[in-house]
């Protein structure tokens, strides 16, 4: 935990070129921590519709579990299917818009692309600009096609998980414990703030 004094100090024999020490606060850290933690759902959540390795994906529709079967993307097994298919209530306004990108060949590109690419930007702390608001969209998706929720008449993980986006960004959270400050500095960002 870094502790700041706003008293003046004295310049007396001190370099003006000596190299500044980071410190790293118990809040920077904690937030670090979430944003890791997401980054590794994400990347779980992609290599598990990858390979089916049994933690969601991977059983039939009686409850066998099929590892690396037929439900892998890899062997062609749809990741977006499942969910939009049957996971969409039926009282939802939005339930024919869902169900209709069910299974498509671009729709599932697209998530498992998008889930791949938040997953890495989340852990890295690189394109935190672009895996936060990929990962806002995404989770902005899954809540209209959760609707109505079941829990609570407003909120649910879903939209945590956006909330959490829009925190992680405006926190500068890929600074602490990743790659940010060092992808913040290459010459492509810096002509192209949107990479941050």
């Amino acid at each position: 935990m870094a502790v700041r004094h706003r008293n003046h100090l004295p310049t007396e024999g001190v370099q003006a070129d000596a190299p500044v020490v980071a410190t790293t606060t118990s809040l920077e850290g904690a937030i670090a921590v979430l944003r890791i933690a997401y980054g590794v759902t994400f990347l779980w959540a992609f290599f598990d519709k990858l390979l089916a390795l049994g933690f969601h994906t991977g059983y039939d529709q009686e409850g066998n579990l099929d590892r690396f079967g037929d439900a892998a993307w890899i062997n062609g097994g749809s990741p977006t299917e499942g969910f939009l298919s049957f996971g969409v209530p039926e009282n939802n306004p939005f339930k024919d818009v869902f169900t209709s990108l069910a299974g498509q060949a671009w729709v599932d590109w697209l998530f498992m692309l998008g889930l791949l690419g938040i997953g890495v930007a989340l852990l890295s702390g690189g394109a935190m600009r672009i895996g936060t608001a990929a990962g806002a969209v995404m989770y902005a998706l899954m809540y209209l096609a959760v609707l109505p929720l079941e829990n609570n008449p407003v909120v649910d993980d879903h939209l945590l998980g956006v909330i959490v986006m829009v925190v992680l960004v405006l926190a500068h959270a890929g600074r602490t414990w990743g790659l940010g400050r060092w992808w913040e500095s290459q010459d492509l960002v810096q002509q192209n703030p949107a990479l941050r």
